[in-house]
């Protein structure tokens, strides 16, 4: 373990079923907020994930997973089914979702104490456990920092005026948020995704990290811009690239001493030569997921590797 660092992630597992064209169907353990958990496992973090898992062979699947690694899986105990999800996958990787999710997390121990907080995606759009996640992240967030990640699936967001408010709740109680071209574009259809990463820096975050796919990616601070390429390796696909990026981008925050209750003031004097390296991080975390298939984020030395390679950023 590097450090004594703990850190808690609060969402959903999901089995991804895995069509490609032409092949038979593969499962794989998934869902974004179990992802993050295993990345910063790999990474050498000390890991807890609070979750939802039936006691199904999915279930099952997932917590082997996720064990395997090192992250400590703490349920709410209740027998609602592993949520599953159908992810299409086209001839250049690009991911599709359909859902099968039921998401009623309830009040739970998960050990602690934990000096940050991570949680997003389905754990905060579902109700009625979305509710048990915010009430959780508002009571932890006095002695941990918080990082969110929306990780947006249109088909589960409802009400659109509500998931915004929803959202928009959960980045005003972060320190650290992620979010894709994408998710920015389906939140706020009429304004460009820069605008709106910018709009969530104002309302309360130290730093908003924004990824574009092939486009690469960027990171606000108040007052400076931070921007890379992606790296150039070959996609294999692009499933849990958002999620290895969140990982790897937390491992570095982590090194650099910017989490937890006694990093939170130097997180918020963060200048942009230290982002632009927590950038290089993720990115390069990120593309060593989408060189392979399914969600298998890099450990310690395959990022060390990626980084070599990493392109530089810019500000």
């Amino acid at each position: 373990m590097l450090d004594r660092l703990a850190l808690l992630v609060i969402g959903e597992c999901v089995a991804d079923i895995v069509r490609l064209p032409g092949a038979a169907d593969r499962t794989h353990p998934g869902g974004s907020p179990a992802n993050v958990a295993y990345g910063l496992a790999r990474l050498g973090r000390d890991t807890t994930l609070l979750t939802q898992l039936g006691p199904d062979a999915a279930g099952q699947l997932i917590r082997e997973h996720l064990t395997s690694a090192g992250v400590r899986v703490r349920t709410d105990g209740a027998d609602a089914p592993t949520p599953a999800a159908a992810v299409a996958l086209d001839d250049a990787g690009g991911a599709t979702y359909s859902f099968d999710i039921t998401w009623t997390l309830a009040p739970a121990a998960a050990g602690g104490p934990h000096s940050h907080v991570h949680t997003g995606s389905i754990a905060t759009a579902v109700e009625p456990g979305a509710g048990t996640v915010l009430e959780a992240v508002e009571r932890l967030r006095p002695v941990a920092t918080v990082s969110y990640d929306p990780n947006v699936r249109p088909d589960l967001m409802g009400d659109h005026a509500r998931a915004v408010r929803r959202a928009e709740q959960c980045v005003a109680l972060s320190d650290v948020v992620k979010a894709s071209d994408e998710d920015l574009r389906w939140l706020y259809p009429d304004r460009a995704p820069e605008e709106a990463a910018e709009q969530w820096l104002r309302s309360g975050p130290a730093a908003v990290f924004l990824t574009r796919g092939a486009g690469g990616a960027m990171a606000f601070l108040p007052g400076a811009v931070v921007s890379t390429a992606a790296a150039r390796v070959r996609v294999a696909d692009t499933v849990g690239a958002g999620d290895a990026f969140m990982s790897g981008a937390l491992h570095a925050l982590a090194a650099h001493g910017l989490l937890g209750e006694q990093g939170r003031g130097r997180l918020r004097s963060l200048d942009a030569g230290t982002l632009g390296d927590v950038l290089r991080h993720a990115v390069a975390s990120a593309s060593v997921t989408v060189s392979r298939a399914g969600a298998l984020p890099p450990d310690e030395k395959e990022l060390a590797v990626a980084l070599t390679s990493a392109p530089a950023p810019k500000w």
